[in-house]
C-alpha cells in the first residue's frame, strides 16, 4: 500500500515539477495510513528556496486533493534534499562528479564495504572513486545500497 502511494505521489509531483523549474528527488511516505506524512524533496541548479519549497508545496497539495491518492488527512512537506543528499540512480552520481560521496555496498568490494571518495568518473553502469589514499575504487551500481554525498567545508 506505501509502495503504491509512493509511486502516485511521485508521479504526480514529477508532473508539474517542470512548470516550477524543480526537479523530484526524492518522495517519502512516513507514519501511519490514517494520517500519512508525504515528504517531498526538490532540487534544481543552483539549489532551491525557501519560496521554490512554498509554491511547490501549494501545486502539489493542490494536485493531491484533486488526485486524491491519500484517503485519510496527511500531512506534506516539501524541502531540498540538503548538502548531504542521497545518491539514488546513475543519473545523481553523474551530476555529482566532482564531489566527494560516502557509498555502502551490498557485498565487500576489494574487500570494503564502506567507501568515502570523489566521484571520479561514470562508465556504463559503474562509478569510480577516488579515495583519500588516492586510489581508484570501481564499484558497480547494482552494488550499491547506500549512497549520499559527504558535506565538505
Amino acid at each position: 500500500m506505501m509502495v503504491d502511494l509512493k509511486e502516485k505521489i511521485s508521479g504526480i509531483t514529477a508532473s508539474i515539477a517542470g512548470e516550477y523549474g524543480v526537479e523530484v528527488v526524492d518522495v517519502e511516505i512516513a507514519g501511519s495510513m490514517r494520517r500519512p506524512l508525504v515528504r517531498v524533496f526538490i532540487d534544481k541548479d543552483g539549489g532551491v528556496t525557501l519560496e521554490d519549497c512554498a509554491l511547490f508545496s501549494r501545486a502539489v497539495s493542490a494536485l493531491l486533493d484533486v488526485e486524491d491518492p491519500i484517503p485519510s488527512a496527511y500531512t506534506l512537506e516539501v524541502s531540498s534534499p540538503g548538502l548531504d543528499r542521497p545518491l539514488k540512480g546513475l543519473a545523481d552520481f553523474q551530476k555529482s562528479v566532482g564531489k566527494l560521496c560516502r557509498v555502502t555496498v551490498k557485498e565487500p568490494v576489494e574487500g570494503q564495504t564502506f567507501y568515502v571518495g570523489r566521484i571520479r568518473d561514470i562508465q556504463g553502469e559503474e562509478i569510480t572513486l577516488l579515495t583519500d589514499k588516492d586510489r581508484e575504487v570501481r564499484i558497480p551500481f547494482r552494488m550499491i545500497s547506500k549512497a549520499r554525498l559527504e558535506i565538505e567545508f
